[in-house]
């Protein structure tokens, strides 16, 4: 829109001033029943030409309505496409009367002043737009509503994160890889006569997620299984973004293995399957556990390991009274300092340290209390298993459960 136009544009009360104020006009409208245009004013019409220098237009008046070819140049070609005899228009009445009697019309004021008008209704309603990025600069992103020119500055862009330092080339370049994206605004301020139109994506993809998570708050029950994305990891455990709301799985719900940290078994960005422990909908939460997906390891530990088998595996921790190793993704077991080795030694890191991949003999298996046995010491040792006094092994064991406890 014309900067000039934009100054021209009178108030609601200025317009309804100088339509009551004008005798003339009530007058026409009274005794006759004929329409007068006023300055300002979107009319309807009925095209009656088309030439390449001007379309001419009946809005009920006693002359017709002209659209000149300066004002028809502006127009979309989509639009000027459908410019025909007998089809109806919406203008916008520049000049009442000119020295011919003639009213000077506009059609692509009557268009942009419509698409004004709904940016208007958007910022009263808080509805989001969806529309498509036209081009970006250094500042933000260009959005049009309809031909009216919206403006997303880079602070409210959603869909791109600019790390600090980025110098203005960089910054302008990474912003411009959204054009011709979709993108979904809220109208956050609107000025017409200084040509401003102020858009953030950040409230709409807040809204968005709003909606979303009071419709999965609805939606989910304990037990359900949803596939999501890791959105972020914390000491005490990752949220998991299921599609516009985020869940909690807790450290402990990571694994039946213990885990010191999320991202020893998550990255951000990792798509996962996670099931719904629970939904706290007074406190507007969602519980979901990972480890829950898959059978407790303990039940068929008796199936997957015998006493004297041979295995393999790999050093998670060392303390005073032994050693830890893992034999799989959930089952652990201890290696007490006096199956480390037949030499006296005066501290469990003598031998092992944590990382170490080790051979070993299963020597004790208690699936009920979660405890596994294991010797480093006899693991070439076959003729100790036949006469082997399996009591004192287990005596040995419970001295380092309770150590370990």
């Amino acid at each position: 829109m014309d900067e000039q136009d934009n100054r021209a544009l009178p108030t609601m009360d200025e317009e309804a001033q100088e339509h009551t104020s004008n005798p003339m006009h009530q007058y026409l409208e009274e005794e006759f029943g004929q329409v007068v245009p006023r300055r300002n004013e979107i009319m309807e019409g009925i095209i009656l030409e088309v030439t390449p220098n001007e379309v001419v237009v009946d809005i009920g008046c006693k002359a017709e309505g002209i659209v000149s070819s300066r004002d028809l140049e502006r127009v979309p070609p989509e639009v000027k496409a459908k410019l025909r005899p007998g089809a109806k228009v919406h203008v916008f009445v520049l000049r009442p009367e000119d020295a011919n009697g003639h009213s000077v019309l506009s059609l692509s004021r009557a268009l942009s002043e419509s698409d004004w008008q709904l940016a208007e209704d958007l910022l009263a309603s808080g509805e989001v737009y969806e529309g498509t990025v036209a081009d970006a600069n250094r500042g933000g992103l260009i959005v049009n509503v309809g031909r009216v020119r919206g403006f997303v500055p880079a602070s409210q862009v959603a869909s791109l994160r600019l790390p600090r330092g980025m110098s203005d080339d960089e910054r302008e370049q990474a912003l411009k890889e959204l054009t011709s994206n979709p993108i979904a605004v809220k109208v956050m301020e609107l000025d017409r006569r200084r040509n401003r139109l102020i858009l953030s994506e950040r409230a709409a993809a807040r809204e968005w997620r709003m909606e979303q998570k009071e419709r999965l708050l609805e939606e989910l029950k304990e037990g359900d299984v949803r596939k999501g994305v890791v959105s972020s990891l914390c000491d005490f455990g990752a949220f998991v973004d299921l599609g516009g709301a985020d869940g909690l799985i807790h450290l402990s719900e990571l694994s039946y293995s213990r885990v010191g940290h999320p991202k020893q078994v998550l990255q951000v960005g990792q798509q996962v399957e996670v099931y719904v422990l629970g939904v706290d909908q007074e406190r507007r939460r969602i519980a979901l556990s990972l480890k829950r997906l898959k059978a407790e390891p303990w039940t068929m530990v008796e199936q997957n390991y015998g006493i004297g088998q041979r295995v393999t595996g790999t050093i998670t921790n060392v303390t005073d009274f032994g050693a830890f190793a893992r034999l799989d993704e959930d089952i652990e077991g201890l290696i007490h300092i006096s199956e480390l080795s037949d030499e006296r030694i005066g501290h469990p890191s003598e031998v092992v340290k944590v990382g170490d991949e080790v051979e070993l003999r299963v020597i004790r298996i208690d699936s009920a209390r979660q405890r596994l046995g294991l010797s480093l010491r006899r693991v070439n040792d076959d003729t100790y298993f036949e006469d082997y006094d399996w009591e004192d092994a287990s005596q040995l064991s419970s001295i380092g459960d309770s150590d370990e406890g």
